[in-house]
């Protein structure tokens, strides 16, 4: 189709608003919710349409330039550059990328103001007579991938709207229609959920919509794509997998591999009972050289692997459970969302204390539709749980905090690398919550003797009204009062006690009902040796309380452990053992030869240019985490849990 021209202005703004009357519908609170305050936000709709165009084709210096152009009234003006990311549970979005800002009118260069209290907000004062300002400025993205994520290289591209785009203050993201369009490197390949309208050599122009939808609907760009449809021809809402590479052989892949994400579409269907999108586009990079990222939007997804995410299919394991998880998102989290964190705009503040469901339950059906679809094995699965399950029972932080207050790691925008992890704690609320729902699944099935599940509270929870595309919110006496509805049971008290807990117990409940416990061995499953369990690094967590970088340099101490005794801390380097040059198989052997205490092991640390020797006599040799059986009880994830569902 041709682009629209300029005469059709006044047709475009009428679509617009009957668009945004009934498609971005006002989000309607479940019974029991409140609508958090909308920080002066008009419910009307936005006068006119807010037209923006990206220019992407700068790939020597990954520039974004980006116009607009918005109609205005005389008088002041705030403008809000994104503050709070949807998806990032907080305010990270990158101002000190956005530079060169200029504001015109009439031919006319406007003065702005930053607001000293909160800078991602401008201030402008608009002429006698004016009625549109055209703004221009550039985002300045990451070169190198030292200071935040690179995306732009010279094979493909990420473009976040959120990043690209200033808005007028005093209305909510929905009521504000925008006109994108976007210029691409010649003869690169895009996909994205919004469709595409007209296109005039390398730009490509896309349907009207609300800012909310614009944001909720990122690209992916590049040389090297290739589409697979993941529904069978002609389906109403299809999903499609689009994937970007750095080189055109590794977007190969074989029969079994694309069959198993068709499985995943079709377990979720089987999970959820209904889709609440239009369409669904998993947008997933396979790059070196493009920052990875998994973000979930209502209609795609952000996905970033490397490179052999096809070729060494045995060895991305941990890979594969990203799309389940973001996929999951559609219904946990975008459709179905927690009260109080919708916000009307992106520079009101968002509140997290959900997250124990919209993430922790999001990460619990990622692992199980991973295993269900066949995208992973169920011995994968159980020593994935396995891992879990060993973290949470060394989680000393748990003695002074609570998994409730992680939920606020969002906001607080705390690093998820922190020094000392386990007593800082993190996120914890996605990995900890995804055993108190293996916890409530495994009860529901108790409880009802096989006939229930959690499979259950998904339909019920997340199916409802299959037609409808925005926003429903929840609060914590809905998910409760839902619980309730498949399998009645003090719920209330179920979740407060994991949620409020300052006990050092991991909730392991889930995995006694289903027939396996945590133990230990020694030597690391094969999930681990393939670089799912710490990556690259040499791993002795659970025995000395350390992990290590291939060279020795320290890169975590468990807070209390045999390491943390002997005073070691991610300043130190390990030089040598026993006298010897640092090797993981020679601090494997030093920690086995101990278990006897005949030889303590002695580490040569480095810290700066000092030097110095630490002893530790630890004597329970090497322990790597796995699920055993437990004798005489029924088995209930490979047979229950994690089974397809037919």
């Amino acid at each position: 189709m041709r682009l629209a021209g300029m005469g059709c202005r006044r047709a475009l703004l009428c679509v617009l608003l009957a668009m945004l009357g009934s498609a971005v519908a006002q989000p309607v609170l479940a019974q029991g919710g409140t609508v958090v305050s909308s920080h002066s936000a008009s419910g009307e709709r936005y006068p006119g349409v807010l037209r923006l165009h990206v220019d992407a084709t700068d790939l020597d210096r990954r520039i974004f330039r980006i116009q607009q152009t918005l109609p205005v009234k005389p008088g002041a003006l705030t403008l809000h550059y994104p503050r709070f990311l949807p998806g990032t549970h907080g305010p990270y979005g990158e101002i000190e990328r956005m530079a060169g800002l200029q504001i015109r009118a009439q031919g006319q260069t406007l003065a702005w103001q930053r607001d000293t209290v909160d800078p991602y907000s401008f201030h402008v004062q608009v002429p006698a007579g004016v009625n549109e300002l055209g703004l221009e400025f550039q985002f300045l993205s990451e070169v190198r991938g030292q200071t935040g994520r690179v995306v732009m290289t010279r094979d493909m591209l990420n473009l976040q709207w959120i990043s690209q785009v200033i808005y007028p203050g005093g209305f909510q993201a929905k009521g504000i229609a925008v006109q994108a369009s976007v210029t691409l490197p010649a003869g690169w390949h895009a996909a994205t959920a919004l469709r595409v309208t007209g296109r005039q050599g390398d730009t490509w122009q896309f349907e009207p919509t609300s800012l909310e939808t614009l944001v909720d609907s990122p690209i992916f760009a590049g040389r090297h794509h290739q589409q697979i449809a993941l529904d069978p021809q002609g389906a109403a809402k299809p999903v499609v997998l689009h994937l970007f590479a750095d080189a055109p052989e590794q977007l190969q892949a074989s029969d079994a591999q694309i069959e198993a994400h068709r499985q995943l579409v079709q377990q979720t269907d089987r999970l959820m009972g209904s889709r609440h999108f239009r369409h669904y586009d998993f947008l997933l990079a396979l790059s070196e050289r493009m920052g990875g990222i998994g973000l979930e939007h209502h209609e795609s997804s952000e996905n970033g692997v490397l490179p052999d995410y096809f070729k060494d299919w045995a060895k991305s394991v941990g890979a594969r459970e990203l799309l389940p998880h973001e996929y999951v998102h559609s219904w946990n989290g975008k459709f179905r969302r927690p009260a109080d964190l919708w916000t009307p705009h992106f520079n009101q503040p968002m509140r997290n204390s959900l997250l124990w469901l919209y993430e922790g339950q999001t990460q619990y059906w990622g692992r199980v539709l991973a295993a269900r679809s066949g995208l992973v094995t169920p011995e994968q699965t159980r020593d994935l749980m396995a891992r879990t399950a060993a973290e949470y029972t060394y989680r000393a932080g748990k003695l002074w905090r609570n998994l409730q207050d992680t939920t606020n790691e969002g906001t607080m925008r705390s690093g998820r690398n922190a020094t000392w992890r386990d007593w800082q704690r993190g996120s914890d609320y996605y990995d900890e919550s995804s055993l108190i729902w293996l916890d409530a699944d495994t009860l529901i099935r108790d409880k009802s003797k096989g006939q229930r599940s959690l499979d259950d509270f998904a339909k019920l929870f997340f199916g409802v009204e299959p037609d409808r595309v925005a926003p429903l919110t929840y609060t914590f006496d809905d998910i409760v009062a839902a619980l309730n509805k498949v399998q009645p049971h003090d719920w209330k008290a179920f979740l407060r006690e994991r949620l409020d807990s300052h006990a050092l117990a991991a909730p392991l409940d889930g995995l006694q009902r289903a027939g396996w416990r945590l133990d230990w061995a020694e030597t690391p499953s094969e999930w681990s040796r393939s670089g799912n369990g710490r990556g690259q690094a040499d791993d002795f967590s659970y025995s000395l309380g350390l992990v290590l970088q291939p060279d020795g340099q320290v890169q975590q101490v468990r807070w209390n452990s045999p390491a943390f005794e002997a005073g070691m801390s991610p300043a130190l380097s390990v030089v040598a053992v026993q006298g010897k040059a640092y090797k993981a198989e020679r601090l494997s052997a030093a920690i086995t030869a101990n278990k006897s205490g005949q030889a303590p092991l002695q580490l040569l640390v480095k810290e700066g240019e000092q030097y110095r020797t630490l002893t530790l006599d630890y004597r329970q040799g090497l322990r790597y985490p796995r699920l055993v059986r437990i004798e005489g009880m029924p088995e209930g994830l490979d047979a229950g849990v994690l089974k397809a569902r037919q």
